[in-house]
C-alpha cells in the first residue's frame, strides 16, 4: 500500500468516507501516527488522547506486546471459521473466564460492543422464553437495530423507525440531577429501585427476560450508581427470575481500577457484554460471558446467533496480549494510584470554575458536567438539543490546544489511556483548566 500525502488523505476522506454520527461534509483532521498516550497530525502537531479515542485504547499506542502478537498470528493463522477451534480463541476465552466471577462458564465472541449486546439480548430471551428487556434512558449499547433500541440516548431515534419490539426504558440513578435531596446512598438507591420495581409490576415480571445496564453509565456522563443500587438491582432480578446483564463495553478492563466495573459493588451478573479494552483498538473484538446456568441450557440447543468473524484469530491474539499485559504490568494498581490524582484534579476544576456543576470519577473514568447555572442545576445545553453547537465549540477549543476528548450532552468525559503518568495527567489538566476559564466567561 502506497503512503498517502496529507492532501490525498483529506481529499479521499472527504469524497469517499461517510463518518459515523456526522454529516457527509465533515472536515476531519488527518492523523499520521501515534505513540503512548499521544497522536500527531500530518503537520506534526501533538495531541493528548484524553479520551483513549472512544474509551477503547486503554493501553495506549505502540504497545509491542500487542503488535508482536498480531504479527506472529497473521503469519501462522490469520483466520479460521467460528465452528473450528483455534489457539488464540481458546486461550482468550479461558483467560476471560478466569477473570470473571465464579458463576461464569463460557464466552461467545463478536466483532464489537453493538453485536455483543445483540447477542446478550438473544441469549436472555432464548434462555428465559420471555420477550421484554429493560434498559435505561441515558444508556448507550450500540447502533445495530437491537442494540440501538436497547440504548436510551437520542442516537436510538433513527433506528426506532420502525422500532424493535420489547425494549422498555427506565431512569438512571442520576442523583446529581435529581430534584430530591437524598441524605444517603441507601436512600437514593431505595428510591430508584422502588420506581423500577413498580415498573416491573406494570410490565409483568413474567414477561421480562432481562434488565441490562451499563455498570456505570459511560458516554452519557459517567453516572456512577449510589452504593446499594447494583446490589439492589441484583436482588430485584433474583426476586422475579429476571436475568441481569452488565454492559462492560466501556467500563471494563481496568477503567475503574477493577477488571470489571460491577466488581466495585460485589455483584455477579448473569451475562457480561464486553469489547473496547479487551483489544484496546488494535483489532476489533467484543463478546459476552454467560453464566453456567445459561451455558448448560445451550449444551443441547443450538446457539442461533453467529458471525463470520466471531473469535477472529488476529483479534483474539491481540486480546490475549492485552489481558496478559493488564495482569503482568499491574495496570489495575497503576489506575488506582494515578486515579487519586485524577480525582483531585477534577475536584480542583469544580472548585475553580462556575461552569462546572459536578465532577464524577472512579479510577480513570471521569466526567465534568457543565452548567449554565449550577445553583439551579440548569445544564449548559438542553438534553438532546444543542442548537448552537456549544459543546462542539468547547471540545474544539480543547482540540485546538492539543487535547482530544469526547462527551455527550452537557458533559465532557475524560477517559485517558490507563498507562498515563501523573505528570502527563497534570499537564493535560492545565489545558482543560485554561479552556474552562473561557467557558466561564463566554457561556455563563
Amino acid at each position: 500500500m502506497s503512503e498517502l500525502t496529507r492532501e490525498q488523505v483529506l481529499e479521499y476522506d472527504g469524497k469517499y468516507n461517510q463518518h459515523p454520527w456526522l454529516t457527509g461534509n465533515v472536515d476531519a483532521v488527518p492523523i499520521e501516527r501515534a505513540d503512548g498516550i499521544y497522536f500527531w497530525d500530518y503537520n506534526g502537531k501533538k495531541y493528548y488522547d484524553m479520551s483513549s479515542q472512544l474509551a477503547n485504547v486503554n493501553l495506549g499506542y505502540g504497545n509491542k506486546d500487542i503488535t508482536e502478537a498480531v504479527k506472529s498470528q497473521i503469519e501462522k493463522l490469520p483466520y479460521i471459521a467460528p465452528a473450528l477451534a483455534s489457539g488464540p480463541r481458546s486461550e482468550l476465552a479461558k483467560l476471560l473466564i478466569e477473570l470473571a466471577p465464579d458463576n461464569m462458564e463460557k464466552v461467545f465472541f463478536t466483532c464489537g460492543g453493538s453485536d455483543a449486546n445483540e447477542a446478550a439480548v438473544y441469549a436472555a430471551r432464548t434462555f428465559t422464553g420471555r420477550s421484554k428487556v429493560f434498559s435505561r434512558y441515558r444508556s448507550y449499547h450500540g447502533s445495530t437495530l437491537g442494540s440501538a433500541n436497547l440504548s436510551g440516548d437520542p442516537r436510538r431515534f433513527a433506528l426506532e423507525r420502525p422500532a424493535a419490539n420489547g425494549f422498555i426504558k427506565f431512569f438512571d440513578p442520576y442523583v446529581y440531577r435529581s430534584e430530591i435531596e437524598f441524605k444517603s446512598d441507601k436512600e437514593a438507591s431505595e428510591y430508584y429501585l422502588g420506581l423500577l420495581e413498580d415498573q416491573i409490576q406494570y410490565e409483568g415480571p413474567d414477561q421480562i427476560a432481562a434488565i441490562e445496564v451499563e455498570s456505570i453509565t459511560g458516554a452519557n456522563g459517567v453516572i456512577i450508581p449510589p452504593d446499594g443500587y447494583l446490589q439492589g438491582l441484583r436482588a430485584l432480578c433474583d426476586k422475579y427470575g429476571i436475568l441481569l446483564i452488565c454492559d462492560e463495553v466501556m467500563a471494563g478492563f481496568g477503567r475503574t481500577g477493577k477488571m470489571f466495573a460491577f466488581e466495585n459493588w460485589g455483584i455477579k451478573p448473569d451475562i457480561i457484554s464486553f469489547a473496547k479494552g479487551v483489544t484496546c483498538g488494535y483489532v476489533q473484538l467484543g463478546g459476552i460471558i454467560i453464566s453456567s446456568e445459561i451455558a448448560d441450557y445451550f449444551k443441547d440447543k443450538v446457539f442461533q446467533y453467529g458471525l463470520t468473524y466471531s473469535g477472529h484469530s488476529l483479534a483474539c491474539a491481540a486480546g490475549v496480549a492485552c489481558v496478559n499485559y493488564y495482569i503482568n504490568h499491574n495496570i489495575l494498581d497503576h489506575v488506582n494510584e494515578v486515579g487519586k490524582v485524577f480525582g483531585e484534579l477534577l475536584e480542583n476544576l469544580k472548585a475553580k470554575h462556575k461552569c462546572v456543576g459536578d465532577v464524577r470519577y472512579i479510577g480513570l473514568f471521569g466526567a465534568v458536567e457543565l452548567m449554565m447555572d449550577r445553583d439551579k442545576k440548569i445544564p449548559l445545553v438542553p438534553y438532546g438539543y444543542d442548537e448552537n453547537k456549544t459543546m462542539s465549540s468547547i471540545k474544539g477549543l480543547l482540540f485546538e490546544r492539543g487535547i482530544s476528548i469526547f462527551g455527550r450532552e452537557n458533559n465532557i468525559n475524560i477517559t485517558p489511556p490507563l498507562i498515563i503518568t501523573e505528570d502527563e495527567l497534570r499537564e493535560a489538566f492545565k489545558t482543560i483548566d485554561e479552556v474552562l476559564y473561557i467557558v466561564d466567561e463566554k457561556y455563563i
